[in-house]
């Protein structure tokens, strides 16, 4: 099917960089220029928006991971996650954090806090080899170790954790595993219990096409009644439905992962769209949207000129996640590649000194051909 048709026309621009900024469709679009209708009148919004649409949320990222939609928070991105499972772990002074080097920067923003606040741990953990693996973290575990935070998909290189085997090892040890899907969602596969993790974090607006601002927040189901529940969005008490005769003392959370939610969840400028993207990504099939970007990828991969480009990703197409990275053979020539494409209008990321080259449905292999000229001459 010609998926290109649900996007905006991007004109002489070939888009490649979907780990960056997704863009919505057209329907999200649609959904969202009918949320600032509302706004505009404010008489026509539907009551059921307040609570419904992030209850809808929770539904369509539930089919997405193969979770329970109680088990799913609505959060403005993978911080607001992050920050959840700061407030809801019980941490003791010496409790340990591990963290990944070069990981994504909103760990250990969240953690780093903690560690001079609380007299936390934060263990830097140095991959052994290229790319970071679960035996690199695994050989880190204490019995001080409370929680693992990675990423699932590495931002910078593509790298693909084995997350079940880490998961298992972390059982073992007693820790908790929290997993930032924010590389992957929506653009691979993903099954909470083969997983094996603890939490997942997740920014709505890369390969979810959702606004900026949106995200979620899964909780394992057996884990929740363990966590405490910190400081209250208000719509996250319980009975906050019935807001007129909310009582003013003796609240409680609601059951459930809503007791994480961020404020302000029933934001429909943001959730509107969001809802709207969801659908999309579910109707068209997230295995489907695998294969496709998977063959352009494998296309780039390869076509890349050996003389002057390295593979800055895994080269199996196994340990890899929804995109890949490439670098130049000769140092200090990469951020050349990077401005040279820009001004040819094919549009990729510069990471940590590669070129991530993130490809989506509206991509076509001439976009691959695109980029592949620019960098051969």
């Amino acid at each position: 099917m010609d998926w290109h048709k649900e996007f905006a026309d991007f004109g002489d621009v070939a888009y490649l960089n979907v780990s960056t900024q997704g863009p919505v469709p057209l329907a999200a679009a649609r959904a969202a220029q009918v949320a600032i209708d509302w706004k505009k009148s404010p008489h026509t919004i539907p009551q059921e928006t307040y609570f419904g649409l992030p209850d809808s949320i929770r539904a369509l990222v539930a089919r997405l991971i193969n979770a329970a939609p109680e088990e799913i928070a609505v959060t403005t991105g993978a911080s607001g996650g992050l920050l959840a499972v700061a407030q809801a772990i019980a941490w003791q002074p010496g409790d340990e954090i591990l963290v990944a080097q070069g990981e994504f920067p909103a760990h250990l923003a969240t953690w780093m806090p903690l560690a001079e606040r609380d007299a936390l741990c934060v263990k830097i953990v140095k991959p052994a080899g290229r790319f970071l693996s679960a035996g690199d973290l695994i050989a880190q575990l204490t019995p001080r170790t409370r929680l693992v935070s990675v990423s699932l998909v590495r931002f910078d290189d593509a790298s693909l954790l084995d997350a079940p085997r880490l998961a298992a090892a972390c059982r073992r040890s007693g820790a908790c595993l929290l997993l930032d899907v924010s590389q992957c969602a929506g653009a691979m596969p993903l099954d909470v219990h083969a997983l094996g993790a603890d939490f997942l974090v997740c920014a709505g607006y890369k390969w979810l096409l959702s606004p900026y601002g949106t995200g979620f927040f899964w909780v394992r189901g057996g884990l929740m009644d363990q966590l405490r529940a910190g400081p209250l969005y208000w719509k996250a008490v319980e009975g906050a439905a019935d807001f007129h005769s909310l009582p003013l003392s003796g609240m409680k959370p609601a059951r459930g992962a809503r007791r994480w939610d961020s404020p302000e969840t029933a934001s429909f400028f943001n959730l509107a769209a969001m809802k709207a993207s969801l659908e999309f990504v579910l109707r068209v099939g997230v295995e489907n949207i695998w294969h496709h970007n998977a063959a352009l990828v494998h296309q780039m991969i390869e076509r890349l000129p050996r003389d002057r480009c390295i593979l800055a990703s895994p080269a199996d197409a196994a340990a890899r996640g929804p995109f890949v990275c490439f670098a130049a053979r000769s140092a200090g020539k990469t951020q050349a590649l990077f401005d040279k494409l820009k001004a040819e209008n094919v549009i990729v990321a510069l990471r940590e000194n590669a070129i991530r080259v993130a490809p989506h449905l509206y991509n076509t292999p001439r976009d691959i051909d695109r980029l592949i000229s620019v960098i051969s001459v």
